[in-house]
C-alpha cells in the first residue's frame, strides 16, 4: 500500500478498534441501531483529538464510547417506557467464532442482556467495562466520570444484582443446539407432545412486535400454555437454525423475508426461556454477520 492510500493515524485506531467499540455500545445498550449511532458520535469526537496528547487510544476510544452510549441509554429508558408489549434486545447474527470465547457469547446472550436491562445506566457501564472488557477501576472511573473507589462500589453491587439474576450454570452451544433441534422437530411436525417435552413446566416466553407485528402483550408463562401458543405457527416448515447473539437459535422467515428471530435460554437440558423478537425495525441486523470482539 502506498502512504497516500494509507487511512491518516485517527481513522486507522478508529478501525481497528471498532468491532471492540461495537460491542461495548451494544451491551450496554441492547440495540445495534443505538449501538451504530453511538460509534457514529464517537466518531465524530475522535477526529477532533490531538493523538499526540493521547496515550492509550483504546481506552480513550472507549471512555468516548461509554459516554455517549450512558448518555444514549437513558434517552431509551424513557423511550422503553412506553414500548408496546415486552422489549426485547435487538438480535444480531453474530460470526461463529463468538461461541469461541464463552465469556463473551454469554454476555451478549438473549438472556444476559436482559439481566443487565434491570441495572441502572452506570452500573450496567460499569458492570460491562470491568465483567466483560476487563477495564481497570482507574480507566472506568474516567469513562463514568466517578472516583475509583465509588466504581469499585458500584462494581461490587452491579456484581450481586446479576448473580442474582442470571441464568444459572454453563450451557454450551451443542447443549443449546440439541434442545433447539428437539424444538424445531417437534414444531414442524405438529407434536404437542414432543414439544412439552423439551419444555421447562415455568417455561417463560417473551414475544416483542413492537406495537407493529402481532405478539402477546405480556409474558406467556407455562409449557401448556407456551405448547398451545407455538401450535399456531402458520408455516413451520420455514424456520432455520442461526447464530445469534453467540449461541445457535431459529429464524422464521416468510415471503423470503425474517419474521421471527427466536432465542433460548436452557436450563438442566430444557427450555426455560423463548425469547420471539418479531419487531421489524429490530431485525435489520439479521441480513449479514456482525463480528463481536473484546
Amino acid at each position: 500500500m502506498r502512504q497516500s492510500d494509507r487511512p491518516n493515524p485517527a481513522t486507522e485506531a478508529f478501525l481497528v478498534h471498532r468491532n471492540l467499540l461495537f460491542t461495548v455500545a451494544y451491551e450496554m445498550l441492547g440495540s445495534a441501531a443505538d449501538a451504530e449511532d453511538v460509534l457514529q458520535e464517537t466518531w465524530l469526537r475522535w477526529v477532533g483529538v490531538d493523538l499526540d496528547t493521547v496515550r492509550d487510544q483504546r481506552a480513550y476510544l472507549v471512555r468516548i464510547t461509554t459516554r455517549q452510549a450512558l448518555a444514549r441509554l437513558r434517552t431509551l429508558g424513557r423511550r422503553k417506557e412506553s414500548y408496546v408489549g415486552p422489549w426485547l434486545p435487538e438480535p444480531l447474527l453474530t460470526t461463529p467464532d463468538v461461541a469461541e470465547d464463552v465469556e463473551l457469547a454469554d454476555s451478549v446472550s438473549m438472556a444476559m442482556l436482559l439481566v443487565l436491562e434491570t441495572l441502572a445506566p452506570t452500573e450496567r457501564a460499569v458492570f460491562v467495562l470491568r465483567e466483560v472488557f476487563d477495564l481497570d477501576y482507574d480507566e472506568i472511573a474516567e469513562a463514568v466520570d466517578k472516583s475509583p473507589a465509588a466504581v469499585r462500589q458500584i462494581a461490587h453491587r452491579a456484581r450481586a444484582h446479576v448473580a442474582a439474576r442470571r441464568p444459572r450454570g454453563t450451557v454450551s452451544p451443542a447443549e443449546t443446539r440439541a434442545a433447539l433441534q428437539a424444538f424445531q422437530r417437534a414444531i414442524e411436525t405438529g407434536d404437542l407432545q414432543r414439544l412439552l417435552d423439551i419444555l421447562a413446566p415455568d417455561v417463560v416466553l417473551l414475544t416483542d412486535g413492537g406495537g407493529i407485528k402481532q405478539a402477546a402483550l405480556v409474558p406467556i408463562v407455562g409449557a401448556d400454555r407456551v405448547a398451545d401458543l407455538l401450535g399456531n405457527i402458520t408455516d413451520p416448515t420455514s424456520l432455520r437454525p442461526a447464530q445469534v447473539n453467540g449461541y445457535p437459535a431459529l429464524i422464521l422467515q416468510l415471503n423470503g423475508e425474517v419474521d421471527t428471530v427466536v432465542a433460548v435460554r436452557i436450563e438442566d437440558g430444557l427450555i426455560a426461556g423463548l425469547y420471539a423478537v418479531r419487531n421489524p425495525e429490530k431485525l435489520s441486523h439479521m441480513e449479514r454477520e456482525i463480528t463481536v470482539s473484546r
